[in-house]
């Protein structure tokens, strides 16, 4: 069996959107959303993004898009402005914005050559884009300038702004001169829009909407709204909207706001014509749902909304039905499973009461109400159609998806005293549900016949209240994890006492405890093919266990924080699980190794799962992200084997271009393929020809510069032995002698190489003196023992 031993991140899910105001381009294919320090692109289809970055890091306070698409331009709090090419993410120009505080509000006039930036010292600075010069500083604004807008006229040359004051000034760009005040908002005014050259139509948070003559500067109607509203969008006059309470010509304004709802009005007899059905139930705190953004799309027919909770909401401008749902920021992402037939969605538990659906191939998100507080964890049944939920408000709730994707509850259960912290499925049917909480104790509740029966389950329309069919005190503090066995006879649980325990399924009767973890533990998980569980613990290991006499049959160390989170993988040969540190880890449970160890994530990973097929991964975090990951062991292995196979070839070349004696290339080959021992051994050969200095000294000068720099890397190794200090000289020789100081100075590592060649040399050098002396002395013993041998000779012959 090969065993996967590694995981490629396939997709990230990361939040791109953390408030502020949002900006779709003219074909409404992109949507441009602040991020703290980036503005990220968003292509709308396929929720694909990439990022502008400030190169300061500092935050983005503003930025704007011109009308023709082309420029965009970004305001930081370093008060600078920043042009953007933004197709290609690039800067084009950065200057200096010239107001002391920091950008709150742009706008471009309708031919994209002048910008307005309005700032929170009081003024409006007024830009030509094509000169790149400011032309014109607007005082005599109170505060903070939050809105800016040209007419759509440019004959008129007019600006519209409006401050703290609550007041809407009328600026004349031809005398600089503030022209008119439009005093009756009561609160800050948050939109202006145009019916045409003489029509101006205000939104506040005073709960009204003004439309104003722009002939007389008096206002011509006053609409209540009853709600605090943050934007209001003119319908245009062409186009059928008779589905949103359109019946007569005239004048009509979507508004968004504090409701979190949109509502259609008549200008002409200030009544609201069309409220959007709410798909939440009301118990909310309003300030929860509000919206902060409206827009029209006129390309796509569409209406945008953006929410407090940085949803981005895309419907169709004719019917308000939905067409797409981005959720812009998830907090702390608490658990997340696979979902749908063929693991086509996930679902996601934020720090939040409603759950996220993603469909995977689109970004979509589905966003479902019914918990009224943080939801904990998750657990999908087998077929992945029905899942459930648990939540701080002492409940759970069985979802069920149906053919076109939709998600609806089904079910919901109420009876724990303290929040549901863990969650089990039945694994064979969709049969019971095992849920624990704070409050110590397991129950297990029985799915009804009318919930899994298709036919009927079309028909629910309000959830079905489950009841606990059996209720037991597990453990002494909070139980962390619940599992249910492969065949639904067994429960374990896993809780802060640091004990996991088992259960009968039919009774909850006690079969045993598992004991040896020294901290709580967080998670248990059954093995799909063996009797075994699984348990990780605040201690840092993984246990396996035996289910027939709860012994410890192997233990995993090597994570040095918590280990949250554990499933086996690769058919039950493998586990895979997830720290506190953000770190994953994969064990091969046979050899009792970690093969891999996978980071990407900043925080504590608390959502691990895997899909049916066993080749991706889900994983989720403190951290806001959500990663899948997909097994490439397969696709590493080949690239391995074609690599060892150019290496074989390599090698062979090789070893025929040194038989050749063509020694230039082999010495070039051998470098590329990164072999020391080999340039080594070409270099002892050359040296061994006759001539062997003058023909390395003509090879050496051959050399490109990146192969000289490794060969100087080279050297530095082979001068600390003194069996190769000869050929290091050598090279080094040749190097000084033909390489011009300057020259030399430019090589990558020089310094070092310096550092290192000095001390070595020296002492192959004192070594070279003492052999020297060392010959000279056997020199002068052999001449002194002739001398002495020839006065021998003499005296024989006397």
């Amino acid at each position: 069996v090969s065993f996967p031993s590694s995981y490629a991140v396939s997709r990230k899910i990361e939040p791109f959107y953390k408030g502020g105001r949002v900006q779709i381009n003219r074909d409404g294919k992109f949507m441009f959303c602040p991020c703290g320090t980036k503005l990220n692109v968003i292509d709308v289809e396929t929720g694909a993004l990439h990022s502008l970055q400030q190169d300061d890091e500092e935050t983005i306070t503003s930025f704007v898009l011109s009308p023709d698409d082309e420029i965009l331009v970004t305001g930081s709090r370093a008060l600078l402005l920043k042009q953007w090419n933004w197709r290609e993410n690039k800067c084009v120009r950065t200057w200096k914005a010239v107001h002391v505080a920091p950008i709150a509000s742009m706008a471009f006039d309708s031919t994209s050559t002048l910008l307005a930036t309005g700032g929170c010292d009081s003024t409006i600075k007024i830009w030509d884009m094509i000169k790149q010069y400011c032309t014109h500083n607007l005082k005599g604004s109170s505060g903070v300038v939050h809105l800016v807008e040209f007419h759509p006229d440019t004959s008129r040359l007019q600006l519209f702004s409006s401050s703290i004051d609550y007041k809407i000034r009328i600026w004349d760009l031809n005398s600089s001169k503030c022209v008119a005040v439009l005093d009756g908002h009561f609160s800050a005014v948050t939109s202006l829009a145009f019916a045409d050259g003489n029509t101006l139509l205000s939104s506040g948070r005073d709960k009204i909407c003004m439309v104003w003559d722009l002939k007389t500067r008096e206002s011509k109607r006053t609409v209540p709204v009853y709600e605090s509203v943050e934007a209001a969008i003119l319908l245009p006059e062409k186009g059928d909207f008779s589905q949103l309470g359109v019946k007569k010509q005239g004048l009509h304004f979507v508004t968004a706001g504090s409701k979190g709802i949109l509502k259609v009005w008549e200008v002409a007899t200030a009544a609201c014509v069309y409220t959007q059905p709410v798909p939440f139930e009301l118990k909310e705190e309003a300030s929860e749902r509000s919206l902060t953004q409206c827009m029209l799309v006129p390309e796509r027919n569409e209406i945008v909304t953006v929410s407090v909770e940085h949803n981005i909401v895309l419907y169709d401008a004719q019917t308000l039905q939905l067409r797409k749902q981005l959720a812009g920021y998830n907090d702390e992402v608490l658990d997340v499973k696979f979902l749908g037939p063929g693991d086509s969605h996930i679902v996601v538990a934020t720090n939040s009461p409603q759950l996220k659906v993603f469909e995977l191939a689109t970004s979509h998100c589905q966003i479902l109400y019914g918990h009224t507080e943080t939801i904990l964890a998750l657990d999908v049944f087998r077929k992945g159609l029905m899942f459930v939920s648990c939540a701080k408000d002492k409940s759970l709730r069985v979802w069920r998806m149906n053919k076109d994707g939709r998600v609806t509850c089904v079910a919901q259960g109420l009876g724990h005293a303290h929040g549901v912290g863990a969650v089990s499925c039945s694994r064979l049917k969709e049969s019971f549900i095992v849920t624990s909480s704070q409050d110590c104790t397991i129950k297990i509740w029985n799915i009804p016949e009318s919930l899994t029966s298709k036919a009927k389950a079309a028909l629910i329309s309000s959830p079905e209240t489950l009841h606990a069919k059996v209720t037991e005190r597990g453990h002494d503090k909070d139980i962390n994890s619940v599992a249910v066995s492969p065949n639904d006879k067994l429960i374990a649980t896993g809780s802060q006492d640091r004990l996991a325990k088992l259960w009968s399924c039919s009774d909850c009767s006690l079969l045993g405890v598992f004991t040896g973890h020294k901290r709580g533990i967080w998670c248990v998980q059954f093995s799909p093919v063996d009797q075994i569980l699984a348990t990780s613990s605040a201690d840092g290991t993984l246990k396996l266990w035996g289910l027939r006499d709860f012994s410890c049959l192997k233990t995993f160390e090597g994570h040095d924080a918590s280990v949250l989170k554990i499933i086996f993988v690769s058919r039950g040969t493998q586990l895979l699980s997830s720290g506190s540190d953000g770190l994953l880890k994969l064990w091969t449970i046979k050899t009792n190794e970690c093969v891999k160890t996978l980071d990407g994530h900043e925080d504590k990973v608390w959502g691990l799962h895997s899909n049916k097929q066993d080749d991706m991964v889900v994983t989720a975090s403190s951290d806001s992200c959500i990663t899948l990951w997909k097994d490439v062991t397969e696709i590493e292995e080949k690239e391995a084997q074609a690599k060892q196979e150019e290496q074989i070839m390599k090698e062979q070349e090789l070893s025929n271009l040194l038989h050749e004696k063509r020694y230039l290339k082999a010495l070039g080959l051998a470098i590329s393929l990164d072999r020391p021992h080999t340039v080594l051994m070409v270099v002892k050969a050359i040296l061994k020809e006759t001539d062997g200095r003058k023909h390395l000294e003509e090879n050496i000068v051959r050399l490109r510069k990146d192969q000289k720099e490794a060969v100087l890397t080279f050297l530095v190794t082979w001068n600390t032995n003194s069996r190769n200090c000869h050929e290091a000289q050598a090279v080094i020789e040749t190097l000084l002698k033909h390489e011009a100081p300057d020259s030399l100075l430019q090589y990558s590592g020089i310094k070092s190489a310096v550092e290192s060649l000095l001390p070595y040399t020296e002492r192959h050098f004192q070594r070279l003196s003492r052999l020297l002396q060392a010959s000279m002395f056997i020199d002068f013993m052999w001449q002194n023992m002739r001398l002495a041998d020839a006065a021998q000779q003499e005296d024989v012959t006397l």
